[in-house]
């Protein structure tokens, strides 16, 4: 066992002593350690309970002979870090996950591992250290909250900042912005949406690292906890068998992902995370490969924000296992996948597949292809994604005049001052990984539009990223980005922008040669940085890339 490096001998007398100072006794020195890395935090809605679920995944370990070693990670609240300073921190933040479990269990070698993740980037981190210490582990995540419920409608965070844009027109008056910030967020776990935390719990039960029911089970309910018990038993049994991720993160593992992904219309920050943990594991995804398969998958589940279906009704109709059931009656599922408990085909064979309404039949789709869209063109060489979705149809194909900001705030401001005009394309730069720094996700400006009812006029793009709870013509990730000189750095004031998603283009009518005129006189603005987020600048790559720091 690979504990007894720090276990075994005459010369680990002193380690063992360690150990039983810990209350460790001889009888379990003789066990497998089994880490638990929780990502509990009282900062974030989504981690409250973890501790909770950490207890169930410790029993679960017991019950199957194993000690288990737990220990936390940090985490952003993507939400409670939105629309200010904090949010530059929330995809650094990745990558610190990563290297402090690297850490952690490289100074103290486990055997194996229960990862227990919830939100955003605290998921794709601990994915990360999975594939970099590739020990035998399992994903329980804390699972999703429920929707919140005003006037007889059932909503969720994405509705909540919205209402603050159908505030700042009149649209609400403060009472009921009260009424709706009472009743958004009725219980803890992942925002409840197909957000950007759920997006990425989901998907890695797709991918095959957790249980079936890790991305859709509830948060408040008990099989939540069983969930995790079994998790915890699971973890000794891939250490049994010696399966670890290298075993099941296979480029088929990393397709049957990325169909889960254009099939339920998830968050387009799913695409920079998949590839950063592709790069990680050594297996080759990028954007081509993605966006080949947005165009030969079709959508056949649409959730909030892009409609009133949430991840709780997923849940109730088969979750994930029914998604992978439908896609496969057309061979789109890679069904001879490993996973932590058996292939794909044992996971799917008892479910029911579509129940017509919350998962549509294969044959009669919400959209023939995929809910995410990789945009090319002279604005974006590398590529830019886009949420189709959940975009209006007459947003599908736009040609609007552009107004440029250089950060969010500026953006912001003007679109709650009533600045921006129906038929423009708001254009956020400086936003990107090295940019900002820290590629800010950007939920105020979309759903302030939205709010305002504009989310069918305006479109915006940005070198940054919008939030997975983001609706309309928002794209993202354009690369490369304006602090690396990008296109998207040259544009003026009343440039006509082309967004056509239909035909995966997005263009600056201004020719070639204005664009090197342009360039000429451009010089990229000076930050004053400092700390962690200095370093991290110098580090990281193209969001094409994944924003992943380079081996």
């Amino acid at each position: 066992m690979r504990s007894d490096l720090m276990k075994s001998g005459p010369t680990r007398a002193p380690h063992r002593s360690l150990l039983k100072a810990m209350g460790i006794t001889e009888s379990e020195m003789k066990r497998p350690f089994v880490a638990v890395v929780n990502a509990q935090s009282d900062y974030i809605p989504g981690h409250k309970h973890l501790d909770e679920i950490a207890d169930c995944v410790k029993a679960g370990i017991r019950n199957a002979g194993g000690v288990p070693f737990e220990f936390g990670t940090i985490g952003v609240c993507d939400g409670l870090a939105m629309n200010h300073k904090g949010m530059k921190y929330s995809l650094c933040s990745r990558e610190l996950i990563a290297d402090s479990i690297e850490i952690m269990l490289t100074a103290h070698p486990l055997d194996a591992v229960v990862f227990i993740p919830n939100c955003d980037k605290i998921v794709p981190g601990m994915l990360l250290a999975a594939c970099r210490l590739n020990l035998p582990c399992v994903f329980v995540s804390g699972g999703p909250m429920m929707p919140g419920q005003h006037k007889g409608e059932r909503y969720g965070l994405s509705e909540m900042f919205e209402a603050v844009g159908s505030f700042a027109v009149g649209k609400i008056d403060e009472k009921e912005l009260t009424e709706l910030e009472n009743a958004a967020c009725p219980t803890c776990g992942s925002c409840s949406g197909m957000y950007t935390a759920n997006s990425m719990n989901c998907l890695t039960e797709a991918i095959g690292l957790g249980l079936p029911g890790n991305g859709t089970i509830p948060a408040v309910m008990s099989a939540r906890r069983r969930l995790a018990k079994e998790a915890g038993e699971r973890a000794m049994e891939l250490l049994k068998a010696n399966i670890r991720p290298s075993d099941i993160l296979t480029k088929d593992a990393f397709e049957n992902a990325l169909r889960c992904e254009m099939a339920m219309g998830c968050s387009t920050n799913s695409v920079l995370h998949l590839t950063a943990v592709a790069y990680e594991m050594g297996v080759p995804v990028d954007l081509e490969l993605i966006d080949e398969i947005s165009k030969t998958t079709p959508q056949i589940a649409k959730l909030n924000p892009a409609g009133k279906i949430f991840i709780t009704d997923l849940d109730n109709v088969g979750g994930i296992p029914a998604v992978m059931k439908e896609l496969s009656k057309k061979n789109l599922i890679h069904t001879d996948c490993l996973t932590v408990s058996g292939t794909v085909g044992d996971r799917i064979k008892d479910s029911k597949g579509a129940d017509g309404e919350i998962i549509k039949p294969i044959d009669k789709p919400v959209r023939p292809d995929g809910g995410i869209a990789v945009l090319k063109g002279n604005i974006a060489e590398e590529g830019a994604v886009v949420k189709q979705g959940a975009v209006a149809p007459e947003m599908m194909f736009h040609t609007g005049p552009a107004r440029c900001f250089d950060s969010e705030e500026a953006a912001s401001e003007a679109i709650l001052g009533g600045k921006i005009n129906k038929g423009d394309v708001v254009v956020i730069r400086y936003e990107g990984p090295k940019g900002g720094p820290g590629m800010r996700e950007m939920l105020a400006p979309t759903s302030a539009l939205a709010g305002m009812g504009l989310d069918k006029d305006v479109a915006l793009i940005t070198d940054g990223r919008f939030s997975g709870a983001t609706r309309g013509a928002a794209i993202g990730h354009v690369s490369p980005e304006a602090a690396a000189g990008g296109t998207i750095a040259l544009i003026k004031d009343g440039d006509r922008i082309t967004v056509d998603i239909n035909n995966g283009r997005l263009e600056l009518n201004v020719s070639a040669q204005e664009l090197e005129e342009r360039k000429k006189t451009w010089t990229a603005p000076k930050k004053e940085l400092s700390g962690y987020i200095k370093r991290y600048a110098s580090l990281v790559t193209s969001g094409a890339k994944g924003a992943v720091f380079e081996k």
